[in-house]
This record gives structure tokens, sequence and C-alpha cells, in this order.
């Protein structure tokens, strides 16, 4: 089933795309969450005008969104977490600490853009990476620092 997207979506698309779906994905989650409307020719023609439209304000927002990942590629944050003596971390770090740390150093993101990558693996201290979603194709990736609550990056004990 074909649908235009109304909001973005995490692994689908943006606002404004034209995506296939499955039926009972659109018909139960999709539509009833106001994420998107059915593809119909009418519709396509209204989002062509309305883009049309928008097209100056896309390059605006698109700047703005590539100036403020070049601000944050340089930036790090740190995350201090509860550590065992082995340096295995209790607990996980998440994108809402990361979203906090940023909110401390003046970015306000939203934490649902951003992914922390390999975040399954995120068991011990040391340096992660972060990727924030910040605009269709933008994105920028941040350090994370994981430390102990003293905020010392302890050595991994041999075993």
């Amino acid at each position: 089933m074909e649908v235009i997207l109304i909001q973005d979506v995490r692994k689908l698309g943006h606002k404004n795309d034209i995506v296939n779906v499955r039926d009972g994905y659109a018909n139960n989650f999709l539509f009833p969450q106001g994420l998107a409307i059915l593809a119909t020719p009418s519709a396509k023609k209204q989002l062509a005008e309305n883009i049309k439209q928008r097209a100056h304000k896309e390059e605006k927002l698109m700047a703005d969104a590539k100036a403020v990942a070049e601000k944050l590629s340089a930036v790090s944050v740190t995350i201090p977490t509860k550590v065992s003596q082995t340096g295995k971390i209790y607990g996980s770090v998440n994108n809402i600490q990361v979203a906090e740390a940023l909110a401390a150093q003046g970015y306000e993101i939203d934490r649902r853009k951003i992914e922390i990558k390999d975040a399954d693996k995120v068991t011990e201290i040391g340096n992660y990476e972060a990727i924030i979603d910040l605009y269709r194709g933008v994105e920028a990736k941040v350090k994370v620092i994981v430390v102990d609550e003293e905020g010392k990056v302890t050595e991994k004990k041999a075993e």
C-alpha cells in the first residue's frame, strides 16, 4: 500500500515521503496514529503543490541542520554511571542520557532523534558514538564517553 507520511517515522521515512508499506502496518499503526494518509492521486497532487511552495523553506532548514551538524561533530558528552570493579556498567546508557548531556551543553535535541551506535554493546566504560538525525540526510556524530561516577575512566582489569 502506498502512503504519504505526515510526520517523520523512524526507519521508514521523513515527512511528505511517499512509501510502500504493508496493508496491516498502514491500517493498524500509521493511520490510527495520524502518521500517514493514503496516497491517492489527489493527495499526491496536493503534496506536489505543497512541496513546490515550501522549496525555499526546505533549503533554509537544510542549511541550518548542516550548521548544527558541524557544531555537534566537535562535541563530546561524558556520561557518569555506576561501574563494577571489572569495568562493566550497571544498567545501560541510553539516548535520554545523551540528550540530557547535550542539553547541559546548550544543544536541545529530541531524544528520539538520537541513536547510540551499537547500543547493545554499551556494557563497559569507554568511548562510543551517537548518531543524531537532524534533518533529511543530515546526521551528526557525537562522541559519547562513559565513565564511572567519580568521573574517572578506569582501566579494565585483566580476567
